[in-house]
């Protein structure tokens, strides 16, 4: 949102798209003067034939509104918009890689019958690109290593998408009960079974601490089903929280936030849980370490690892002044380094909007 609006602030006229016709954001885009435009694609899924019909409606798409310009972002719009966009004429493409995502994870058979198919498709469409922006050195890294860029100068690194540290201003933390708090899509990858069992361990010895999830259920392959969420909440394990347009209550309310994701581009919410001043468990993980100065704003756990995590959340729970000495240096990293005025001009002067 604030980097459409500091496009339209400098004089351009920018059009929007995504596969959802949601009216709230419909409503919300045309307050600050920006076109939302349909295009039909399936966010998940490999058929085959959806995807070739999503590179034809791109095409079409491109076609009518004849952009100078186009900055796309997901995989899916970076492969198939790039390509359309080529095909439509488009003279400037620029893609985003907001995380290397489910393709580049563990490797089951799936993901590598996935990557071997999309790797080329990458190497293809990136080909068109001006500019590509990154999210964290790892992903630029694994992109240069796997030759799906070519040209190490076509890779810009950015500070994630930013937060805005006024939107998201700094909240005390209480001093009563000690809760923790995970805000993610309910993904396997997110670290969110870990999650769970390090807060099963934990109330059996601190059976005051709180343990708070909040996210929507997704269509992932590595879904979790409402069951399990179910299961955990009759247990006492997880308080689950449902979704929600405005995390800002719910993250005032926790003393420490956690997100032990698998990978990350850079998570979001962990910027904003720095931003209004908590202190971050997160993994060691591309995207993730980028958030945590080890011991100062919080600390890193290896992925997947149900021990370490818990050792981690424990040591709020054993010293609670750790809360606020690293809820302060969060809120001071994210001013200095994450700060989204400071990454949207990064990517306007790159785009040459500015």
């Amino acid at each position: 949102g604030h980097l459409l609006q500091a496009m339209v602030g400098l004089g351009h006229e920018v059009v929007a798209s995504a596969p959802d016709r949601l009216q709230y954001v419909s409503d919300a885009l045309k307050e600050i003067e920006v076109t939302y435009e349909q295009v039909f694609f399936q966010r998940t899924g490999t058929d085959p034939l959806a995807d070739v019909k999503a590179v034809f409606d791109f095409w079409r798409f491109f076609s009518e509104v004849r952009p100078d310009i186009v900055l796309l972002y997901t995989i899916k719009p970076v492969i198939y918009g790039s390509l359309a966009a080529k095909f439509a004429g488009v003279p400037d493409i620029f893609s985003m890689i907001t995380g290397a995502g489910y393709v580049f994870g563990d490797c089951s058979p799936k993901q590598r019958y996935i990557r071997i198919a999309i790797e080329p498709l990458y190497r293809q469409a990136l080909e068109y690109n001006k500019k590509v922006f990154f999210q964290n050195p790892d992903d630029r890294d694994l992109f240069l290593r796997r030759r799906l860029i070519s040209d190490p100068e076509q890779c810009v690194l950015i500070n994630g998408s930013g937060v805005d540290i006024d939107y998201f201003e700094k909240t005390p933390v209480s001093r009563d009960k000690i809760s923790f708090l995970l805000v993610a899509r309910l993904i396997g990858e997110k670290g969110i079974y870990e999650y769970a069992e390090a807060a099963r361990r934990l109330k059996q010895l601190y059976p005051e601490v709180t343990f708070r999830l909040l996210g929507p259920f997704d269509s992932n392959p590595t879904s979790i089903h409402p069951a399990k969420i179910e299961q955990w909440q009759s247990e006492g394990i997880i308080e689950y929280l449902g979704e929600t347009r405005d995390v800002r209550p719910y993250m005032a309310q926790c003393s420490v936030f956690v997100l032990p994701s698998y990978r990350e581009g850079t998570p979001r919410t962990v910027l904003e849980a720095m931003a209004i001043g908590r202190a971050i468990v997160t993994t060691d993980a591309p995207g993730c370490r980028e958030t945590v100065v080890e011991g100062i704003n919080g600390y890193l756990v290896p992925v997947r690892d149900v021990d370490s995590l818990a050792r981690a959340l424990e040591r709020f729970i054993k010293d609670p002044e750790l809360i606020q000495q690293m809820g302060k240096e969060s809120r001071r990293i994210a001013v200095e380094k994450y700060d989204v005025r400071k990454v949207n001009r990064v990517i306007l002067e790159t785009m040459d909007l500015c």
